[in-house]
Formats: structure tokens, sequence, C-alpha cells
């Protein structure tokens, strides 16, 4: 990567002179955060329209992420939109590192607990969005050397619209990273589906473990799609995750103000609008444990999950695994994303099916800029990314 300093400091003053975008009536501008809390219709219309959901972006989620967990102000939320419909939604950061490195770039604004990057584009609005954004990281690049969207799903109209443009543009773009977790999609019932994911000797021990943890007391399943008790349900959950391993590691919800605010409001949001639904595994009344799906047709997103650790033995979390295979039933839903790590323990023995999700680098701005970023991209696509993006921020 040698010259790249010198790079980053030319890119900082030249001009980008990007290509005129025609993408017709529709415009592309940042919002403030007094805009976005007073436009929540349309940025709730943009969410069920969406050409891929994801729920980490819609107002529920991101405008309490945003209050929470980016006091400065630093995220920019940019709004394509025509007429005063939204078309399109993407909070973008500029940031001086990258994965560690000095190299100043232009990204999604993502945190720990968002396990999903793409944008919120209405469907068939997928290239004009992607050509309005470019455009935009064209004019305002600053001392960025190039744009990196982090968490996007791989495979869908999305990604296969971003790599049309920029193909278009004779753009540099390059897929940097890419991993598969865990997803749950099928066509079979939720027994058919245990017998197909699991042996015999494994769904019999699971039997097993559900009828000693029913001798210890009175064992019941509760499926909640409205906001009944969902203040108490909230505290319990954060409760019963702070008290496990999360608690001893600082990285619990309830460790820090900010999400567990985020985790209240969020699932208080989503309930409203009909978008969250909650089972819990309860014995003798007392929750131990617990499971929050966000829920966005066609797909739903597992959003968070916990267990008393107390009851280990008998796998509570994975007999309310079993229980939650009743999505597959659901005619609204067609896929459930697990949002957990590639390679996951537990769940990818349950979950058959796989997600691919990646990051994309994406070349802006001049000539100089761009000389720059081909250096960059080489020399990332020459080494093989051995972690997450998240682990290895």
């Amino acid at each position: 990567m040698a010259g790249l300093a010198f790079f980053t400091a030319y890119c900082a003053g030249a001009s980008a002179r990007p290509r005129a975008v025609d993408t017709g009536s529709a415009v592309l501008r940042r919002v403030p955060a007094a805009e976005l809390t007073a436009q929540t219709a349309p940025w709730d219309a943009l969410g069920v329209r969406a050409a891929e959901p994801n729920p980490f972006h819609e107002s529920w989620y991101l405008g309490p992420a945003l209050a929470a967990l980016d006091p400065a102000a630093e995220a920019e939320v940019m709004v394509f939109e025509d007429g005063g419909e939204w078309l399109g939604l993407v909070p973008l950061v500029r940031s001086r590192r990258y994965y560690g490195r000095p190299l100043p770039q232009l990204g999604n604004w993502l945190h720990g607990n968002a396990f999903l990057g793409a944008p919120l584009i209405a469907a068939g609005h997928e290239a004009s969005f992607w050509q309005a954004l470019l455009a935009y990281c064209d004019r305002t690049a600053g001392t960025a050397l190039f744009l990196h969207l982090s968490g996007l799903p791989l495979g869908g109209p999305l990604a296969a619209a971003l790599e049309a443009v920029c193909a278009e543009q004779s753009r540099a773009c390059g897929l940097v990273h890419r991993e598969e977790r865990a997803l749950l999609a099928s066509p079979l019932s939720q027994d058919a589906y245990l017998e197909a994911a699991l042996s015999g000797k494994k769904r019999k021990e699971l039997r097993r473990q559900h009828a000693r943890l029913s001798e210890l007391g009175t064992l019941a399943v509760t499926r909640c799609r409205d906001a009944a008790g969902l203040p108490e349900w909230a505290r319990q959950f954060l409760a019963l995750e702070a008290a496990g391993w999360k608690g001893a590691t600082g990285s619990a919800l309830a460790a820090s103000p900010a999400t567990a605010g985020l985790f209240t409001q969020a699932c208080a949001g989503a309930a409203a609008r009909g978008r969250l639904e909650r089972l819990t595994l309860t014995l003798d009344q007392a929750p131990i444990a617990m499971l929050a799906t966000f829920l966005t047709p066609p797909g739903a997103f597992s959003y968070k999950t916990a267990f008393d650790e107390r009851f280990a033995r008998f796998s509570p979390g994975v007999l309310l695994q079993r229980e939650n295979l009743a999505l597959l039933a659901d005619p609204a839903l067609e896929w459930c994303d697990s949002c957990a790590a590639a390679d996951h323990p537990m769940i990818d023995h349950l979950w058959r099916e796989r997600r691919a999700v990646g990051r994309y680098s994406v070349a802006i701005g001049g000539a100089a800029r761009r000389a720059a970023f081909s250096l960059i991209l080489r020399a990332e696509r020459g080494r093989a990314p051995a972690v997450s993006p998240e682990q290895s921020k």
C-alpha cells in the first residue's frame, strides 16, 4: 500500500468530477434528526415496500439507535424522495480508519446491535437509488478514499443493482468479504423440518430434556404479537440476559443504559406496528428462555434471545427454538434471518438454510482518488478475511 498517504492528502484537495445522473424527479438529501422524528409516516411506508427488508433501518429502530448511540450526530441519514414519497434511505458515516488502518472512507452507519446494513430501497428504484448515492459520494467525498458498504445481503436485488450501476459507470466495485449465516426458509411443516434437521437421537434427547424440565414445575410456551405486557417482558429479558455470560463479559444489553433503552424502545415501536413476535418458555411462570423476532414480511429477523443458564443442562434455548419453527406455518413469512454469527454452534445445527452477507468497497470521486482506491482494493482482495466485520473493528 505504498503511496497511499500521498493519495490521501492529494484526494482531500482534489475536486471530484462526477457524471451527471438522471434520477427523474427524485432527489437524495440529508435529513436532519428533527425532521426524521417528524417524518415517520413516509419512513414506515418505505419499510413496508422495501425491495429487501431491513428492520434495523426502519423508523422504530434506527431512530432510537441514532439517539442512543450517535450523540454527536456523526451519521448522515440520506433519504431518496420524490414529491414527499420516500424511495430510499441509508445512514452514512465518515471514518478516518478502515478496520484498524489509517484509510479514510465513507460507509454505511452500523453498530453492534444492527445485524444488516441494507439500505431501505423501494422495489423498482434500486438502480436510481444507487446512482443518486454514488453521485452524492462523488461530490462530497472530502478525505474519503472510497465508499464501504457493510452487511449487504448477497444474491438479491440490492447487490445486483449496485453491481450493474457500477459496471455501467465503469466504476470499480469489489466484494471484499463474504460470510454465510443460518436462515430458516422451507415449505416443510414444523415437525417435518425438525425431523429433517436433527437426527433421531438428538430429537429423542430434546424430548427427554423437555420431560425432565417439566418435572421441576409447570412448563409453558407463550407467543405474543401485540404490546400486552411488553414493558415487563422487556425488563425480564434484560435481566435474564444480564444474569448469564453476556452479563459477566459486559456485553449484555443491560450493561449500558443506551443499549438497554434501544432494546426497550425498538420492541415497543415494532409491537405498535405489528412487527414484533415475543416467544417465551416459562417454568412456574418465570421466564427461562426468551426470543424477540422482528416481522418484516416477506421475511423476519431473529433479533435477540436469552436463557437461564441455571437450566443449561435442559437446553431451554434449543427447546424454545424448537417452538420457534412455527414460523414456517406463517403464510406472510418466506424466511427468517438468524442474525447469528457464521458457524454459530447452536442455530447452525437446527436451521439448515444459509444467507450470504457481504461487504462492498466502491470507487468514488475523481481520477486520483480512484487510483488510490485501486491500490486498496487490490491489496484487500489479495488477502482472505478470516473474521467478520464486527470482530475486526
